[in-house]
């Protein structure tokens, strides 16, 4: 069974990247399940995914437990933060670097923590952090961020390059697939 959790806020592309796990499990003849958890998505809250898959046996929940995560995909450092619970004790976070302030930050009744990565980090020892973000403009937008993580997460996960390529040209639009393309390359490829 492997549990993943993605974290963002709205507009982030979370759902796409669970749409692109969902689609490769299951062309891989495994049983999957995709659950989403919206906050106020619409208005840049936060937005949470579970993915469950197994090529073994069944999976009923949709729901990845705290601690059950085998990778969390973080799209922004303080929802990566509060994602935190879910990680296995030898789970993976991968983490977007981006910083995107909530409407509480930005009217001055909170502070936003500029130690984010640095608590993961102190939480456990397996924390890819990156600026997606900027690797993804690089690559042609920045709406390419979670392609970038998902190409980093491909790394840790039984599927082959070739059908993480199919997933993306299945669940992306073919005038963004070139570009989403190199995004995927520049995460999978990621030291």
């Amino acid at each position: 069974m492997i549990g993943i959790v993605i974290v963002g806020v709205g507009g982030q592309g979370t759902l796409l990247a669970s749409k692109i796990l969902g689609s490769l499990a299951l062309r891989n003849d495994y049983d999957v399940r995709v659950s989403e958890v919206h906050g106020m998505s619409q208005r840049g809250g936060s937005v949470v995914t579970y993915v469950r898959m197994s090529a073994d046996e069944p999976v009923y929940s949709t729901i990845v437990e705290q601690e059950q995560a085998d990778i969390v995909l973080a799209f922004e450092k303080l929802e990566a933060l509060r994602a935190l619970p879910y990680m296995k004790i030898d789970g993976m976070m991968i983490v977007n670097t981006q910083e995107l302030l909530p409407m509480p930050v930005i009217t001055g009744a909170a502070e936003y923590p500029n130690d984010c990565v640095e608590r993961i980090q102190k939480s456990s020892k397996n924390v890819i952090a990156l600026d997606a973000t900027g690797i993804a403009l690089e690559c042609g937008t920045f709406k390419a961020a979670n392609v970038v993580l998902l190409g980093v997460a491909a790394q840790k996960l039984p599927f082959s390059k070739e059908l993480w390529m199919k997933a993306l040209e299945e669940n992306v639009k073919p005038q963004f697939f070139e570009i989403n393309k190199k995004a995927f390359e520049r995460g999978y490829t990621y030291q």
